[in-house]
């Protein structure tokens, strides 16, 4: 190449964003609200049908780009591909990666010593280590395209849960410790790409009406204690736009969270005892 020819510039790619478990609930919710803010998508999830219904609605309604991409990121197989879609630069024809929304996973209960392992198994792999390898694999391309001069947002959104703020958790013990550290290590990696220029945000919502909670849900509790997915949603997409490392939607779960933080561990921990 002599001195006055120039390296072919980067295809301009509109704002993308990747939601996990976009099929449905909140996930769903969360491609519907970025695709109407301007954002093309990539929605993952394992039914294929109903992400090729939403790709065709969002398209329809916004005109947006929607690229489906079936996986089960339980496996190792899907757990790559989404990975590998997560890295692209932008430098080819795929759009990289504006925001991850790691929204993925499942909520199995029970008491531990009578969970089947490969249920234990299945939830860490879908709860922690997707949403790990997920991030690790964004993460390093949002960091060089911001400081190849990228003006525009660049991060992560990590779905955790206030079930894992409470310190004793019968019933859900895997589920609980699995989201904890999912929002301990959120806040970490939150710290530590803050100053360039990416921003890592952790969800904390409570109860909110989706297939994952139907049997929560049928055991009758207060409407008080549900929290609309569109609030979720809202509320943490703000908080994402600002910076924030930690956000949790809905009044009546912030004043428990503060409770929680108050409350001396060896109290919680013998409520939870009376209850179990």
């Amino acid at each position: 190449m002599s001195d006055t020819e120039k390296a072919p510039a980067a295809p301009d790619h509109p704002r993308t964003a990747l939601v996990t478990g976009a099929s449905s609930g909140i996930g769903e919710e969360y491609a519907r609200r970025l695709g109407r803010r301007g954002y093309d998508l990539v929605a993952v999830a394992r039914r294929e049908e109903l992400l090729t219904d939403l790709a065709q609605d969002l398209r329809e309604r916004f005109g947006n780009g929607v690229e489906v991409l079936a996986a089960d990121l339980g496996t190792p197989e899907g757990l790559a591909s989404v990975a590998e879609r997560l890295a692209a630069d932008g430098t080819g024809s795929a759009a990289p990666i504006d925001l991850l929304v790691n929204n993925a996973g499942r909520g199995d209960g029970g008491t531990f010593a009578e969970q089947d392992p490969r249920e234990i198994d299945a939830m860490i792999d879908l709860n922690v280590r997707a949403v790990l390898h997920l991030a690790r694999a964004v993460l390093p391309v949002q960091i060089a395209r911001r400081a190849a001069g990228y003006e525009g947002g660049l991060g992560v959104l990590n779905v955790s849960s206030m079930a894992g703020e409470v310190p004793a958790n019968p019933g859900g013990s895997v589920y609980g410790a699995g989201k904890k550290f999912v929002t301990l290590w959120s806040e970490s990696v939150a710290a530590e790409v803050r100053g360039q220029g990416v921003h890592v945000t952790v969800v904390l919502p409570g109860f909110v009406r989706t297939d994952m909670t139907r049997g929560v849900q049928e055991q009758g509790l207060p409407e008080f204690a549900f929290v609309p997915k569109e609030r979720i949603v809202r509320d943490s997409l703000a908080a994402w736009a600002a910076g924030r490392s930690a956000v949790v939607p809905g009044g009546q779960y912030k004043v428990a969270d503060g409770v929680l933080r108050v409350l001396p561990r060896s109290l919680v921990r013998a409520l939870a005892r009376r209850m179990a």
